[in-house]
């Protein structure tokens, strides 16, 4: 980063402590939603702030978390207060190299989910924050697929990993045919995911909201949630 750059992130720095300081004495804060002063507030509070550098962080925990610093960064921001963190880790299209690619990124993975979740529950949030990984969708059950070591896109199943949010864990929900194809038994859609982690974070999914054309909508047309969780 040059001198240049360092001085604009500066200057932004001052300006927000500027302008808190302006809102107070103009009461301009009191004419902001709940939501608008809550995020002004993690910003020029410092929270965020705080909660980005690692160099806070105890440095056994760093070291727990070595090379796989992005899970470390999400727990200090919940931590914080930011109420929805996604948290994009390695590349899992694996058109060619599949097993190379595997073998290489899932134990990083691994380690950071397993000492996010255990973090959490270290920390007693585990009741309060959901967890959800999972990808757009599965890969193709033959091998091959794409080129002879690869594995190509595949819709029709894929599976997605849950803790927290006072959800009922350790469990296998549903599962496929022998090779992997299709759903065979408890087959969920994604909004049947979604309504589950609105229900842990007490969002009604039939509340509605209105598109850009003034007409209601709801938040899910398919509300129905994953039972077993619940």
């Amino acid at each position: 980063m040059d001198a240049t750059r360092v001085g604009d992130r500066k200057a932004l720095l001052d300006s927000f402590d500027s302008v808190r300081r302006e809102m107070d004495a103009s009461g301009t804060m009191r004419g902001m939603d709940s939501f608008k002063t809550r995020a002004f507030d993690m910003v020029a509070s410092g929270a965020v702030r705080n909660a980005l550098d690692l160099k806070r962080e105890d440095p056994r925990s760093r070291e727990r978390y070595k090379g796989v610093e992005q899970f470390l960064t999400a727990r200090r921001l919940v931590e914080a207060g930011v109420g929805c963190v996604t948290l994009s880790f390695g590349g899992w299209d694996t058109h060619s190299e599949n097993f190379k690619t595997l073998r290489r990124q899932l134990p990083a993975l691994d380690v950071g989910l397993a000492n996010l979740i255990q973090d959490l529950h270290d920390r007693g949030m585990e009741k309060d924050v959901v967890t959800i990984m999972w990808g757009e969708f599965g890969r193709t059950p033959k091998i091959g697929d794409s080129t002879a070591d690869g594995r190509g896109h595949w819709p029709p199943a894929m599976s997605a990993l849950i803790a927290g949010g006072g959800l009922k864990m350790g469990q296998a929900i549903g599962s496929t045919n022998a090779r992997a194809e299709v759903p065979k038994d408890r087959p969920y859609r994604v909004p049947q995911v979604l309504s589950t982690i609105y229900h842990a974070l007490g969002i009604d999914p039939g509340k509605t909201f209105p598109n850009g054309s003034g007409r209601p909508m709801y938040i899910l047309d398919d509300r129905e949630p994953v039972a077993e969780l619940l």
